[in-house]
């Protein structure tokens, strides 16, 4: 930690300490519906990608072959 000053603790006891916010002209971030849009496009194979397309062939044969009771 830094050395303070005694008028900087007093000064942060009596005015109280001012956070500052994230700035006002910042916009939020799309990355998480982009994210999830290309989750589903590697997931159905559709991006392009050899792995993924075989990948997605597993999971449709898996989920055609229905599930196991017992």
């Amino acid at each position: 930690m830094r050395p303070v000053a005694d008028e900087e603790i007093t000064q942060a006891i009596l005015g109280g300490i001012k956070f500052k916010g994230a700035a006002k002209g910042a916009s939020p971030k799309k990355d998480k519906i982009q994210t999830k849009a290309r989750k589903k496009q590697y997931i159905t194979g559709s991006h392009g990608s050899a792995s993924a397309k075989k990948k997605a062939e597993i999971r449709a044969r898996r989920a055609a072959r229905g599930k196991k009771k017992g």
